[in-house]
């Protein structure tokens, strides 16, 4: 295995980069990115850029965020990623966020794209990445195999931000066990991405694994996917796509795209989705593989997988070629640490979706038995930047304590939750997830687009509906029962909002503790809020 992860990115071979830029993509081959991104380096050098200098950015799907990227690394930096906004998230707050981050991280340099500059924390001036374009060449001193190169700021989505720590050769290592679990062939895969390039599956899954395996890629925008879902499904047609990756909620929208009216132009020839950054549905996968089933697209093409910043992206996949596993078990026994197999039709039934074996080099510490899953993994994290007590807590031994949920049946790995998402109720343990996904199905609500936040004794259901309705209190009662049935608890409200009102991560997940926050603080416009305890609507 190679861990001079630079020299495989500035030897990238004769594909090419396709960005993303409003109407349409423009092409530029990896050996002239890697040009245009030398040509950056003098500017940086310039700005105070040397090696260990820590250079904060927002990484945006942008040509010139790509290519500042490589240059900051070869002029010598650090690139700290912080996180993209998000969904509800109003500017100021956001820019709170970033100032909270920046007196951890004290970077001597901000670099964002033009148009953000506007959301840059004021006591750290920024500068666009468009000014260094075209300002000349330094010699190149990357940092070397072991020094920290790159810090993932996480989104937030359970918790305060925090820096996960990475080396090149951490980096390297996570590219090679990506190429094998897609059984890849550089130079001879087309990838096509939306995902951000803020998020770990975005900038190493569909950016660098991509670019130092001379793939021919496609880089949309999430922001065109939030517009129009049917692009992602459109594009891998349309190139002839072979790579690509996202989440149970994108892959939903991607297929409902196509479930009516609209049409694939092109038979599809995806060797590999991956499926990851959120818990993955049975219910999701069954819908994509029938909607694509016409262009060619089968349920091997799908592969869920876990993964998560601290081990870099990817611990463990579906293997290539191989259909997806599941297993049905009871929801309530689950919340209760207890693996209980039943029929589907049972009205405690909940579909735990695998997520493959490990990758290569990459053990796991967790059971048959339901409990948090430890990894140990060449491509680890060396801990959380300025945060010593953290890093203690989580990365002792060599081994990850991950803070998710699950258990391994045949070797595989069936990850169920984060311990954050069990949440007590009247002295009971309850799996939120249970409930939401079961939510998410009933009619009029909109797909990933409800949480549950237990605030004392009082256990509320938080949900965005696709249009309003007269009376709300049948969906209300509705979801009641669902909350008994999956996990026998009652729910003392239900507050229904419109579309884009809970707060969401750039990669799709709800950060649940805001909600109550939010609600609290008058920031949510309900359209309904009904109280089952008490029985009134307001």
């Amino acid at each position: 295995m190679s861990n001079d992860l630079f020299d495989r990115l500035v030897k990238a071979g004769g594909s090419a980069l396709h960005c993303w830029t409003g109407t349409g993509f423009d092409r530029t081959p990896w050996p002239d990115v890697v040009r245009e991104a030398e040509a950056m380096t003098a500017g940086l050098r310039r700005r105070g850029v040397r090696p260990g200098t820590r250079v904060a950015t927002v990484l945006t799907n942008t040509p010139t965020a790509v290519r500042g990227l490589l240059a900051v690394w070869l002029a010598g930096g650090v690139v700290a990623s912080l996180p993209a906004p998000a969904r509800g998230m109003r500017p100021e707050e956001y820019v709170r966020v970033l100032g909270t981050i920046c007196a951890q991280l004290g970077p001597e340099l901000f670099v964002v794209d033009e148009a953000m500059l506007g959301v840059v924390p004021a006591e750290w001036p920024a500068h666009p990445w468009e000014s260094f374009v075209d300002s000349g060449r330094v010699a190149p001193e990357p940092p070397g195999p072991d020094e920290l190169a790159f810090v993932q700021y996480s989104s937030g989505s359970t918790s305060a931000p925090k820096g996960c720590m990475l080396t090149p050769r951490a980096i390297a290592a996570q590219l090679d066990l990506v190429m094998e679990m897609l059984d890849g062939r550089p130079g001879r895969e087309t990838a096509v991405s939306w995902l951000p390039l803020s998020h770990d599956m975005g900038v190493f899954g569909c950016l660098l694994t991509p670019w130092a395996n001379d793939f021919e890629l496609y880089l949309s925008t999430p922001e065109r996917f939030a517009f129009a879902p049917r692009t992602w499904f459109g594009d891998l047609a349309e190139f002839g796509g072979t790579m690509t990756a996202g989440t149970n909620t994108a892959l939903y929208l991607a297929a409902r795209a196509y479930a009516g009216r609209s049409r694939l132009t092109r038979e599809l020839n995806v060797r590999s989705c991956i499926v990851g950054a959120e818990r993955v549905e049975w219910d999701t996968l069954r819908f994509t593989a029938e909607t694509f089933a016409p262009y060619g697209f089968t349920p091997r093409s799908l592969m869920p997988a876990y993964g998560l910043a601290e081990a870099t992206l990817a611990v463990t996949a579906t293997p290539a070629a191989a259909e997806p596993r599941h297993l049905v078990v009871d929801a309530i026994a689950l919340a209760d640490g207890e693996l209980n197999e039943v029929d589907a039709a049972d009205e405690s039934a909940t579909r735990v979706v695998a997520a493959g074996t490990p990758c290569r080099g990459v053990e796991l510490a967790v059971s048959e038995q339901l409990g948090e899953i430890g990894v140990r993994s060449p491509s680890l994290a060396s801990g959380y930047l300025a945060d010593p007590a953290r890093t203690a807590e989580k990365f002792a031994g060599g081994t990850l304590r991950t803070g998710d949920l699950g258990f391994l049946r045949d070797g595989w790995l069936y990850p169920v939750g984060r311990t954050d998402d069990v949440i007590s109720v009247a002295g009971r343990k309850v799996y939120a997830r249970e409930i939401e996904t079961a939510v998410d199905t009933l009619d009029g609500v909109r797909r990933g687009c409800s949480t549950l936040v237990a605030a004392g004794r009082t256990l509320t259901l938080f949900v965005e509906l696709r249009r309003g309705l007269a009376d709300y209190r049948p969906l209300a009662e509705e979801a009641a029962s669902v909350a008994m049935a999956k996990a026998a608890v009652a729910l003392d409200e239900c507050v229904f909002l419109r579309h884009n009102s809970l707060p969401k991560t750039p990669s799709g997940k709800i950060q649940r503790h805001r909600c109550r926050q939010l609600l609290d603080a008058g920031r949510f416009e309900p359209l309904a809020t009904v109280n089952l305890v008490g029985g009134e609507v307001r």
